[in-house]
């Protein structure tokens, strides 16, 4: 079995590193790591692949490891439903994603800017053309964990229209508002470009 030596790795690293090596056709693999975001991202990694995964403490971290056998990937029958707005353009990606990177619109008066973000979520949750994903970095994901009730019960209803909400896990732990998290997945930087790359367009709030 391979061994990843993914100690004070922040991620995506340590899930970019698994990652090759399954493409690559590795089936028997365990990865050191020392946060638990990347025990996370790891153990959501092996849904994806089909393969098998056990989480064992060790010495400074856990031991995530990989193997053949009955994953936990939904079957097509159970998978999420897809958002209205996620049909694939020929050649260009399926659907569109918005990004959020702040707490507020634009720059200015700073009541405003967050007034303003709060419409358009809002306004969002209200259209029948739901992003096929809502993504939030940085100060944004503030607004799902320990924001305003407004904000949250719009991306819960874009949540229920097919529309796959990912929080970064990183900007989570470094504002310290991880606990807080009121909607959403935790997720990583990894998963979050691929959600932009896959989408036909990309809505930047």
């Amino acid at each position: 079995m391979k061994i990843i030596d993914a100690f004070g790795m922040q991620c995506p690293k340590p899930l970019v590193l698994a990652k090759k090596e399954i493409d690559a056709g590795c089936r028997e693999l365990s990865v050191q790591v020392d946060n638990e975001t990347a025990v996370k991202n790891l153990t959501r990694l092996g849904g994806k692949t089909g393969l098998a995964v056990a989480v064992d403490e060790i010495e400074g971290g856990w031991l995530v490891s990989f193997s053949e056998g009955d994953g936990v990937a939904a079957p097509a029958s159970e998978a999420v439903p897809v958002a209205a707005g996620a049909s694939c353009a020929a050649g260009g990606g399926c659907g569109y994603a918005v990004f959020v990177g702040k707490d507020h619109v634009g720059e200015g008066d700073g009541e405003l800017g967050h007034n303003l973000m709060k419409m358009a979520l809002y306004t969002l949750s209200e259209s029948d053309d739901v992003p096929a994903s809502l993504l939030f970095m940085n100060a944004g994901v503030k607004l799902v964990a320990g924001g305003e009730q407004q904000v949250v019960d719009s991306v819960r209803a874009l949540e229920e229209k097919g529309c796959e909400v990912l929080v970064c896990g990183t900007c989570l732990d470094f504002y310290g508002c991880k606990d807080q998290l009121a909607v959403g997945e935790v997720s990583n930087m990894y998963d979050i470009l691929g959600r932009m790359q896959e989408a036909a367009k990309v809505i930047t709030l």
